[in-house]
C-alpha cells in the first residue's frame, strides 16, 4: 500500500511530459506529486523547503550544462531519492543508493514501480502489541 504522505517532485520543461509521469504516480496511489517546468523552480524548492522531498525526479536535458544534476541530487541534504531520466550528455555515473540514471526518455510505470519499491518504505509500527493466548 502506497504511503501518502510521500512528497514527490517532477521537474521537466514540457507539459504533457510533467502531466503523464504524475499520472503514473496517481495510478500507484501517490498523489503529493509537485511539478515544476524549470530549473528556477527547482532549486529553490529543493534548497529552501522545510520539508524533505522524498523523491525528485528530473529531466536531465533540463541542466544543459549549467548544473550537475547528479552530484546536486545525492549531496544534498533535503533530497532523500532523486531519479534522472533522459540523461543522453554525461556517461552515466556509478550506481548509488540515493540517485538513479536512466536515458530513457521518460520513465514508464514498470520504472516508476521499480524506484518506488526502493522509496516507499512501510512505516515503522509504532503502538501496543497485544499477546492473544
Amino acid at each position: 500500500m502506497a504511503n501518502k504522505s510521500l512528497r514527490i517532485l517532477i521537474a521537466d520543461a514540457q507539459h504533457f511530459n510533467r502531466l503523464r509521469i504524475e499520472r503514473l504516480f496517481n495510478q500507484l496511489g501517490y498523489f503529493r506529486v509537485a511539478p515544476v517546468q524549470s530549473l528556477d523552480e527547482l532549486l529553490p524548492l529543493v534548497e529552501y523547503g522545510c520539508t524533505p522531498l522524498d523523491l525528485v525526479l528530473v529531466n536531465g536535458a533540463m541542466a544543459n550544462g549549467v548544473l550537475e544534476l547528479f552530484n546536486f541530487l545525492a549531496d544534498n541534504p533535503q533530497v532523500h531519492h532523486g531519479f534522472i531520466f533522459n540523461e543522453q550528455q554525461a556517461p552515466l555515473p556509478p550506481v548509488s543508493g540515493k540517485v538513479q540514471v536512466s536515458r530513457a526518455a521518460l520513465p514508464d510505470l514498470a520504472t516508476i514501480t521499480q524506484l518506488m519499491s526502493a522509496v516507499d518504505h512501510p512505516l515503522p509500527f509504532v503502538g501496543t502489541v497485544i499477546s492473544v493466548r
